[in-house]
């Protein structure tokens, strides 16, 4: 006899019955509002996209270790997605010609990466990747940072709950350069600075001090032309933010972004609270990605946040908004088994943008009262061969249990105003 199967789901990913996904939905919406008010446009995809999307150009340990990767019925070997920026890019290349630059893109979907659950992190996830394509650096990084601290802002969040962390990639590259590492001790030590934060200063230095030089060093010294120029670029990207309203954005030579295809500013949004370690969003200037497919650069900057860890930031700082919600406006009653009255009823309104769920049940009126509290529906009516012929309604206010009589033309605008 086969074994019954388990009602759990596959370890890493999660279920959402309707109050859950609701409440995620809510978040979603609120997210939209915001960049929708900056002209950004939503955009999506299918989660398959071909394992050589990945592997041209990426973070080494997400590819080789974290990506759900199969070979399908035709041979080919298919990845689910573990990030969006490859497949914007995609997208963008093969209608370069046909779309107006600069682009203002977002999308909200689920991701994969094979790895160890734990608090943050999962095995699928909803992202939020907003991106923005056709313009150099200059005024479109600060809108994408701002756009950031605006996201959180919209939620309640304060500056002092969260702080931008901000480097660049030609500033680090500028300064490794300069201390003489070559194409291989450039990446290793890349790897090793994106690590730093999780070594201890000793380790991090006896790691290091087999290269010829220390391109932090460097940058603090100043005398470097070249990496003095790019590390003044990044100080007045600071202070333009800090002129347009965002305060809490810092230099951090150590934040470095695992994605090879990074070109120059790069930047993390941490939790100042300790509950929270990891990155909130991450993101930077792609300048070569849509290349990789053909044709010239097109310069491109954006960030990504997942909902897991934003979830964990609005509930530790109690800013996470009662989206709890219910499925319908009102719950209408049926005190026979005739529901034609009802059911009439409920078309009507529903045209005038009122949810409505009809008792289906052959529950006495008292239980579809209990009904529509547990499914937290606010208002409910009964109506039967009665309510059709006075054309009058007593609408219950479960939360206050008020009640009061309505003409039936005049129930939807009381419940919608």
């Amino acid at each position: 006899m086969a074994d019954t199967p388990s009602t759990e789901p596959y370890k890493g990913v999660r279920d959402f019955y309707p109050a859950d996904w609701r409440r995620l939905a809510g978040v979603f919406k609120k997210v939209r509002g915001l960049l929708e008010s900056y002209g950004y446009e939503e955009y999506n995809a299918s989660p398959l996209e071909r394992s050589e999307l990945y592997e041209s150009k990426g973070n080494e340990e997400i590819i080789n270790e974290q990506t759900y990767t199969f070979t399908d019925r035709g041979d080919r070997r298919v990845t689910l997605r573990p990030e969006m920026t490859p497949t914007l890019a995609r997208m963008v290349s093969a209608k370069r010609r046909e779309l107006p630059f600069p682009l203002r893109w977002y999308n909200i979907g689920n991701r994969f990466r094979y790895e160890r659950p734990q608090r943050g992190r999962l095995r699928e996830f909803f992202q939020t990747d907003i991106d923005l394509v056709g313009l150099p650096e200059g005024d479109a990084d600060i809108e994408i940072v701002s756009l950031a601290s605006a996201i959180l802002k919209t939620f309640g969040a304060k500056e002092t709950d969260f702080i931008i962390r901000i480097n660049s990639r030609k500033l680090l590259a500028a300064a490794s350069k300069a201390a003489g590492l070559d194409d291989e001790s450039l990446r290793v030590y890349w790897q090793l600075l994106d690590k730093r934060s999780k070594m201890t200063p000793e380790a991090f230095e006896e790691a290091r001090r087999s290269m010829p030089g220390d391109p932090l060093k460097i940058v603090e010294d100043g005398t470097e032309p070249a990496v003095a120029e790019e590390k003044r670029k990044l100080d007045a990207l600071i202070d333009a933010l800090a002129a347009g309203g965002v305060g809490n954005a810092v230099y951090d030579p150590g934040i470095v972004r695992g994605f090879d295809y990074y070109t120059g500013v790069i930047f993390e949004v941490f939790d100042t609270d300790i509950k929270n370690p990891r990155a909130l969003f991450g993101g930077g200037r792609y300048d070569g990605l849509v290349a990789l497919f053909g044709g010239d650069p097109i310069p491109a900057v954006g960030f990504a946040f997942g909902d897991v860890t934003f979830i964990d930031f609005l509930e530790t700082h109690g800013l996470l908004p009662g989206f709890a919600g219910a499925q319908a406006d009102l719950y209408l009653g049926t005190p026979t088994a005739d529901r034609t009255a009802a059911q009439d009823f409920a078309r009507a309104l529903r045209e005038q943008g009122v949810r409505v769920f009809v008792n289906l049940t052959d529950k006495s009126l008292s239980d579809q009262i209990k009904d529509a509290v547990k499914r937290g529906i606010p208002y409910f009516a009964a109506v039967g061969s009665e309510e059709a012929k006075s054309g009058m309604l007593k609408l219950k206010t479960l939360f206050t249990g008020a009640e009061e009589s309505l003409p039936v033309d005049d129930v939807a605008s009381r419940i919608l105003s």
